[in-house]
């Protein structure tokens, strides 16, 4: 028995013909979004590559930016396809090739909820290539003049103005490395040597930071050099005083900016998985009412539409004995190969 039985008359095949079109043309529209979505965040994340620790953070924009251009196409084809189905001269150049179609938008479907989920779980090594890259970035901050991490400060300090960040944790994270290039340091200073020869790493290292960590809400003018040192400054505890600079490190703000970006993509991908669905199950119900006339001569006869020819069980069971008998074929094109060979 078959799945959900709709019947037809001319009329309804005609408005059901007529929907699924508007339908297809909608879900082009939704296709292009996506695309568009995907090359924004592609964008957004070449941005500021220099602070990815590697390249596989492409990964999903490429992912969204291809399932874009598919979703346009197949829906283009199929609202081709509902358009054709109200002459039926025109829709049987398309009828032979429905089945596998239907089938191939299925498996499509399949690959879009995977995208969703993608967008909702790749938070997670997100967090770790931002933590890694911006380690390393800080450690270049310095080389200016180094070729290949001259821009790493400039990519820095916008990002840490932009996003109101500070370090990578926090603002700490600056104290532990030099981010003052030698060449502006005065080495017959004796604070200089002092500084350098105080760690193992002959590091230059302070507690302070770059001008970029200053909050310029702060009534009190930026105090980003001795943070620690209270004697430096008047009327300054740094255990109680409300800091001027950024407290909030620039990892958790990245990613919350990127991962509430990836949120919203995945929601979109949800909504336009929901559709593709809906016009998939559409164009069945057109394919099949076309299929089943009671007078294939007369267009006005009435039809049924179905999702399924048969049951859940049985179209189940029905392609499971088709995997198997494809199975049990290679295997005796294998066997018959391998006696031909023995033979030889």
């Amino acid at each position: 028995m078959a799945l959900m039985v709709v019947k037809f008359d001319l009329k309804k095949r005609v408005k059901l013909a007529q929907t699924v079109w508007f339908m297809y043309w909608f879900a082009v529209m939704a296709g292009v979004l996506v695309f568009s979505m995907g090359l924004f965040f592609k964008i957004e994340l070449r941005k500021r590559s220099e602070l990815m620790d590697n390249n596989e953070s492409h990964f999903l924009p490429n992912l969204l930016i291809f399932m874009g251009l598919i979703t346009c196409s197949i829906n283009a084809f199929g609202g081709k396809v509902c358009y054709d189905s109200l002459d039926p001269n025109k829709f049987a150049k398309w009828k032979p090739l429905l089945k596998n179609f239907l089938a191939f938008c299925i498996g499509f479907n399949a690959l879009l909820l995977v995208t969703a989920f993608l967008c909702f779980v790749m938070r997670i090594p997100l967090q770790f290539t931002l933590a890694e890259g911006l380690r390393n970035g800080m450690r270049y901050y310095k080389d200016t003049d180094t070729p290949g991490r001259c821009y790493m400060k400039r990519t820095l300090d916008l990002m840490q103005i932009e996003f109101r960040c500070c370090g990578n944790d926090n603002y700490r994270d600056w104290f532990e490395i030099q981010w003052v290039s030698n060449r502006y340091l005065d080495f017959s200073s004796k604070e200089v040597k002092d500084r350098i020869g105080s760690n193992v790493d002959g590091q230059y290292l302070m507690d302070g930071v770059p001008f970029s960590c200053c909050n310029p809400s702060s009534p009190r003018p930026c105090i980003q050099y001795q943070m620690t040192n209270n004697s430096a400054h008047y009327s300054y505890d740094h255990y109680t005083e409300d800091l001027n600079v950024w407290k909030r490190g620039c990892r958790d703000a990245l990613l919350s900016y990127y991962g509430g970006m990836m949120n919203t993509i995945g929601a979109l991908v949800v909504l336009v998985t929901m559709l593709e669905v809906a016009v998939t199950i559409g164009l069945q119900y057109v394919n099949s009412s076309l299929s089943t006339l009671a007078n294939p001569e007369d267009p006005e006869s009435e039809s049924e539409g179905w999702i399924l020819e048969k049951t859940v069980k049985e179209t189940f069971t029905d392609i499971m004995a088709k995997m198997k008998a494809m199975g049990k074929g290679s295997k005796v094109e294998e066997g018959g190969e391998a006696a031909v060979a023995t033979v030889s």
